[in-house]
């Protein structure tokens, strides 16, 4: 359904501004007054054009988010109340704008956890079906505790798995750099003095095969080099898509 941005007069005269679901801008501004609103703008959202892969939301941004919305939950300030606040906090503008826009879903009607479904890319959905079963049992302060807290372990336990990957992935790439320097300079060079002393013909077959396979790396040193950029950008993307986090690839 088509999303249209509205400026409009409340009862108390105070002027709201927000976005709003509706089949058309006569659906939008009837909508409006149902809740009491009086429209003064209304208009179809623009398209985003920005590109962005994966979250723009950091884990650590997300934990704080939890704990503070906790917090405040927790002291008994209302669900937009709190989203204010949270808005105008933080350096991250795009965080800030998912925050107002969840903000203004909740001010519409939708529940706090129907808001957070339409921001996939910053609440999974685990965080989110957490959420509403927090709303269904009034325990909305301890279940944002108990994921501010899922969420710091999740992320301290991939800090671990990729610093134990960090030796063998050193080792490996340690010895595919001298691999590299021994076929495409030092075995040349060999077989130039093998010629050099007519000792061609003479080679044991092990010998051979090698100064073949360096003939092939060097042949097609070009294509090699690419294939290695295409197959560390596919796996880059992979992990910030959801098909990649899916599977259990987001080391984020």
């Amino acid at each position: 359904m088509p999303e249209f941005v509205y400026e409009a007069k409340a009862r108390t005269g105070e002027i709201k501004k927000g976005m709003i679901e509706a089949e058309s801008i006569e659906a939008a501004n009837n909508r409006l007054r149902a809740q009491n609103y009086s429209p003064i703008k209304v208009k179809k959202k623009p398209r985003d054009l920005s590109i962005s892969f994966g979250s723009p939301v950091s884990q650590k941004e997300l934990v704080i988010f939890t704990r503070q919305f906790s917090t405040m939950i927790d002291a008994g300030l209302p669900i937009v109340q709190c989203l204010d606040i949270l808005s105008g906090q933080g350096e991250n503008k795009l965080f800030a704008k998912v925050i107002r826009d969840i903000k203004g879903q909740v001010e519409q009607g939708s529940t706090f956890s129907d808001a957070l479904r339409k921001h996939p890319k910053v609440f999974d959905e685990l965080y989110v079906n957490l959420v509403a079963a927090g709303e269904i049992g009034g325990i909305m302060d301890t279940i944002l505790n108990r994921l501010a807290v899922y969420i710091e372990k999740r992320v301290k336990l991939k800090r671990q798995v990729r610093g134990a990957m960090v030796y063998p992935i050193g080792v490996m790439m340690i010895a595919i750099v001298v691999l590299s320097i021994l076929l495409i300079w030092v075995i040349p060079t060999f077989e130039n003095m093998f010629k050099d002393f007519g000792a061609e013909d003479a080679l044991p077959g092990l010998t051979r095969f090698v100064i073949n396979m360096s003939h092939s790396v060097v042949s097609n040193l070009v294509w090699i080099i690419l294939g290695i950029v295409i197959v560390v950008t596919s796996i880059s993307y992979s992990y910030k898509i959801p098909a990649g986090k899916k599977f259990g690839i987001d080391y984020s």
